[in-house]
């Protein structure tokens, strides 16, 4: 109300009334502070108080007029109202900002151990048990990552909640900037008596753009454009609407090897593929057992809210999808699936993928990621495992049931909060750190902590 009077005092040229509203409002917020209870008030704070309500009876004696009054608190909610909506687009400008950046420490984390991988003979670069990278009686995960530290928290996790760990084998790819970090960290760090190989996804001949439609497409110059559209907004809004559609991992190939399984491991007959997001807290072997009733993807489906259905994914608009799709369908997540590659290759389920990756090079049936071309590829195809399989949401839902997050065996960080990142929240990053040993050389070195 002081606000309100201060305004009202300065239409009817009562100056020395607005100094003294004024001198009082600035008095209140000084006393009153960062205080959240009553025993963190200045102690001159009641009598600030008592001075700032006499002020306001005088200034009502001399100025209340209702429709003033009420107009202009009306003006106030309204500005207040567009104040919030710009602090909106701004959190999430920046937000998404912060999302796609490589902070300081793994980035000098993946530099040191580059430096010293390449500093080895060869033969110091190769990792043991390779006999066992084509042993389909083994349990075969396929993670592909360019981030050191969180694909050692999903091997770290896995193994360390491993009945048989030598029973396990991690398939790792990444790009041709992190292979040799990568090779490094596991070298000096092996996941016990687990197997592991590292690839690099720039040396799969076989994936070029005559074969993938998504190369092809991002080696046109309208994909290029629509990804780096937002490389120069002009309005904050604008900024934070776009920027979505630079973040690199929609530009990596790392984000669409998943489609291409059989290609990659020829020789496997199961394999779970898991994001570098995600902590595993159980023994994962009796996804290997599930009947997936001759489908080819097993998932947690993700229909418990209406926006998890098709139709919040795909453009239902367009005839190609709204003949093909229920737009009720059922959602299921990306992050943990269990892949039958025997039926994948007899479905011809990167055939799948490649037709409507194909048709959607306008991005007219969906815009951004790859779980709506892996909703449609896997359309009819996906059996539903147990939710407590798999729970979502620790990058962007704090209401998460704390029961539900320790009894799954596998919580994922989907969302902007990755549990690396300065944004993380604080109440979920513990089950995250718990695989990391802070007191590494070179996680100290590079000042990573808790």
């Amino acid at each position: 109300m002081a606000r309100v009077y201060v305004s009202l005092a300065r239409m009817k040229n009562k100056l020395h009334l607005v100094n003294e509203l004024q001198n009082r409002l600035k008095e209140s917020q000084r006393s009153l502070g960062e205080a959240t209870t009553d025993a963190d008030l200045h102690h001159s704070a009641p009598e600030k108080i008592k001075l700032m309500g006499q002020v306001l009876s005088k200034a009502k004696e001399q100025l209340y007029d209702c429709n003033l009054v009420t107009g202009k608190l009306r003006a106030m909610l309204q500005s207040a109202d567009e104040q919030v909506r710009s602090l909106k687009k701004q959190s999430t400008f920046l937000s998404q900002l912060a999302a796609k950046t490589i902070p300081n420490g793994l980035h000098c984390l993946a530099m040191r151990l580059t430096i010293d991988y390449y500093l080895l003979p060869l033969e110091k670069r190769k990792f043991p048990r390779s006999e066992n990278l084509e042993n389909p009686n083994l349990y075969h995960y396929a993670l592909f990552s360019d981030n050191v530290l969180a694909a050692s928290v999903v091997v770290n996790s896995t193994i360390m909640n491993a009945k048989e760990p030598e029973k396990h084998v991690f398939h790792l790819v990444t790009d041709k900037l992190n292979f040799g970090a990568m090779n490094m960290w596991f070298l000096l760090n092996p996941p016990g008596k687990a197997t592991i190989h590292v690839e690099n996804v720039d040396e799969f001949k076989w994936l070029n753009s005559s074969y993938c439609p998504v190369l092809r497409q991002l080696e046109s110059a309208a994909m290029k454009e629509y990804y780096f559209k937002a490389a120069h907004p002009t309005t904050l809004s604008a900024g934070s609407s776009n920027l979505k559609y630079r973040n690199p991992k929609y530009l990596s190939m790392l984000n669409h090897l998943r489609f291409y399984l059989p290609q990659v491991y020829p020789k496997l007959d199961k394999i779970l593929f898991l994001d570098d997001d995600i902590v595993v807290q159980k023994d994962l072997t009796g996804l290997w057992s599930v009947d997936l009733h001759d489908k080819v993807n097993g998932a947690v489906e993700t229909c418990g809210e209406s926006f998890h259905r098709f139709d919040k994914y795909l453009n239902f608009s367009n005839p190609h999808i709204a003949k093909n799709f229920d737009p009720n369908a059922c959602g299921w997540a990306y992050g943990m699936n269990i892949f039958d590659l025997k039926e994948w290759k007899k479905k011809d389920i990167t055939g799948i993928y490649h037709k409507w990756q194909n048709m959607n090079e306008d991005r007219v049936l969906w815009k951004l990621g790859t779980l709506p071309p892996g909703l449609i590829t896997f359309y009819g195809l996906t059996h539903p495992l147990d939710k407590s399989w798999h729970v979502l949401g620790l990058g962007y839902n704090p209401s998460i049931d704390r029961s539900e997050i320790e009894n799954a065996a596998v919580i994922h960080y989907n969302g902007n909060m990755k549990p690396w990142l300065e944004l993380a929240m604080t109440k979920y990053k513990p089950y995250w750190t718990k695989y990391i040993k802070y007191d590494h050389p070179y996680i100290r070195n590079c000042k990573l902590s808790e």
